[in-house]
């Protein structure tokens, strides 16, 4: 280590002796050299005059980025701080150190590096036009913690303009770990894709992308609740999202009304909204039921109470079974891209990902492993590797 680095962290801090605060103290992460710079002939190699070969060989041939920088197996983590955890709009400085976990987790379970990039914006073009300024810096961008609705037209609009994956993992992310457990679970309880009734408490960012996951897995009867009610056509305050959610969903089946309407009977409900679901609802869905109630870290439907109903239970929590953990997507298929110089993510990745996470639990499949641990070992390999596999089928591979 440099001599002129220092490594003195002060021993009395504001909130010292919290654990949490103790682990936090100074961030979660740095910045290291992957080269040793002992002497002069290595300063000459790796700064002047060496590099100024290694730039024009750049600038005659932009593919030479892919072989002698760190762009492409480096991801941008981009916030704004309006939708960070369950704590809602709290800015991009109290967003960091949710960002700096993210960037932590990249490289742990994928061998990704990241870097946190906290925008003092909330305007949705300003947002895209930073992005993509930003963008030659980087092999792919994972957006988080965007409120919706600008988080759909925000990464609507990054995909169009940038031939690097664009991912908002508070939408895919979750929804691949949420489709690869509700595969798991409809085999314990032997159901088939095609008929099963699925409710979707939340029509935000996971609503959404569950939603839509779950219809290109062959779940087609799909009823999405909001603060209204059933997200469907009848409806007069419908947004363009929720339109289009409408029709891909509640109106193919006719289903409408509230969530006790769209409950009663449903076979399975899964939650990304927080509240409470009464008990006299959850009592009245199908024998064998499946509730992944995923809120955090208050579950929609407490583990307690959704065991008396449902034989398949999930979360979002650590201390209880099958948690639905994003982890388990995001770091595996940013891998699984950069590994094949992937220019997008498409459906057939995420699907990829959902299957080969599935496929993973094997013969411990019951109704407490529906889905595997976040650090079993084998979660990262297999999810990148399936996902590389499916960039090549969709033609998205460059390598």
């Amino acid at each position: 280590m440099n001599e002129l680095e220092s490594t003195d962290l002060p021993a009395v801090h504001p909130l010292a002796g919290d654990p949490v605060f103790d682990l936090h103290l100074g961030g979660k992460m740095e910045i290291r050299s992957s080269v040793e710079l002992a002497g002069a002939e290595e300063l000459s190699l790796a700064y002047t005059p060496g590099v100024a070969r290694v730039c024009e060989a750049i600038a005659a041939d932009p593919e030479m980025t892919q072989y002698y920088t760190w762009v492409p197996n480096t991801v941008a983590v981009v916030t704004d701080g309006t939708a960070v955890l369950g704590l809602g709009d709290i800015g991009p400085a109290a967003a960091m150190p949710v960002m700096e976990g993210k960037a932590v987790l990249f490289k742990q379970f994928g061998g990704v590096d990241a870097i946190p990039i906290c925008l003092d914006t909330t305007d949705a073009d300003e947002i895209v036009e930073t992005v993509v300024r930003l963008a030659p810096s980087f092999g792919g961008i994972n957006l988080e913690d965007i409120s919706a609705p600008r988080c759909f037209e925000i990464e609507a609009r990054l995909k169009e303009r940038l031939n690097i994956p664009v991912f908002h993992d508070d939408q895919h992310g979750t929804a691949v770990v949420a489709l690869a457990a509700l595969k798991n679970a409809l085999k314990v309880t032997g159901r088939e894709p095609g008929a099963t009734r699925v409710v979707i408490s939340g029509a935000g960012a996971a609503g959404v992308a569950i939603a839509k996951i779950l219809l290109g897995a062959g779940i087609t009867d799909i009823a999405v609740i909001d603060r209204r009610g059933v997200v469907s056509s009848d409806r007069s305050d419908l947004t363009p999202v929720k339109r289009e959610l409408a029709a891909l969903t509640a109106d193919r089946n006719g289903r409408k009304g509230t969530l006790a309407d769209a409950m009663n009977g449903a076979d399975v409900y899964l939650g990304v909204s927080g509240g409470t679901v009464p008990e006299e609802i959850v009592a009245s869905m199908a024998a064998d039921a499946i509730i992944f109630a995923m809120a955090n870290p208050d579950p929609e439907v407490h583990p307690d109470l959704a065991h008396k109903y449902a034989r398949v239970v999930a979360t979002g929590r650590s201390d209880f079974p099958n948690q639905i953990n994003n982890v388990l997507a995001f770091p595996g298929i940013f891998r699984g891209a950069f590994d094949v110089r992937a220019t997008a993510i498409t459906e057939g990745m995420k699907l990829a990902a959902a299957d080969a996470l599935a496929e993973l639990v094997g013969d411990a499949l019951s109704e407490d492993m529906v889905i595997p641990g976040p650090f079993d070992p084998r979660v990262g390999p297999a999810v990148s590797a399936a996902v590389s596999a499916a960039a090549r089928r969709d033609g998205v591979a460059r390598a």
